[in-house]
């Protein structure tokens, strides 16, 4: 009986060393991933890194993890013709990521994940002269965006206020579409013209991983929601 004591405590030690071990592993891969996941994406601050699934050891030796999932705050991407449009929030879940000799590189098989653009911050990048804020539900209930311009006309300067809706266009832009533009019946077309140039755009968002697209966009009261998935998507290069 002593001995089977005495071999049940080693068990429990060599346990709970295993177990210890695995998870300062973990801690020093979701460091050094961390580490290339800024580099590879141009990140002013390392992304959150939570490697999940156990042992993490046993999906090292086979070079490829389940489960990670990715998180990043005040993400800068770069748009259409240079400007800077900030992602305030990311989040995604990578599947199935195939890690490089020394985490050199991480792909993921699909991914799925979240993103959040504060509308200050698409303001910013809007052209000039063009406020941006949250419109509201329309009558069916989706989201809108409310934007406000100042345009200098041939027949003076126009202010406008206009509902647009906002959707995906592409694999990775956000575009804006007013509705109607109220009192311009009895103005020359040109004038609509030239307030549209400044209310409808688009922005292209090229800070986020490569492999990830945008599937869908929401307006809503904390900004535009976006909803994206991915195949082969890379962490880190």
């Amino acid at each position: 009986m002593r001995a089977v004591r005495i071999l049940l405590v080693l068990v429990v030690v060599l346990g709970g060393l295993f177990v210890a071990a695995d998870r300062i592993a973990v801690h020093f891969a979701e460091s050094e991933a961390s580490d290339r996941a800024q580099q590879t994406l141009g990140l002013t601050s390392p992304p959150g890194i939570d490697i999940k699934g156990f042992p993490f050891l046993t999906q090292v030796l086979a070079e490829k993890l389940d489960d990670v999932e990715v998180t990043a705050d005040g993400v800068q991407a770069t748009g259409t013709g240079g400007q800077t449009l900030r992602v305030a929030r990311f989040q995604a879940d990578l599947h199935g990521v195939k890690l490089g000799s020394g985490f050199s590189s991480a792909v993921a098989d699909t991914a799925e994940g979240t993103a959040l653009v504060r509308y200050e911050d698409l303001a910013k990048a809007a052209p000039s002269g063009v406020t941006i804020g949250y419109g509201g539900t329309s009558e069916n209930g989706k989201g809108q965006v409310k934007v406000g311009v100042e345009v200098s006309t041939p027949v003076g300067t126009i202010k406008r206020s206009v509902v647009s809706e906002v959707s995906v266009t592409g694999k990775g832009g956000i575009k804006l579409t007013a509705g109607k533009i109220p009192g311009l019946e009895s103005l020359p077309p040109v004038v609509e013209d030239l307030i549209r140039e400044r209310i409808d755009f688009t922005r292209a968002l090229s800070g986020l991983p490569e492999g990830i697209e945008l599937r869908s966009v929401t307006a809503t009261a904390d900004g535009i929601s976006i909803a994206a998935t991915g195949t082969k998507v890379v962490l880190a290069q």
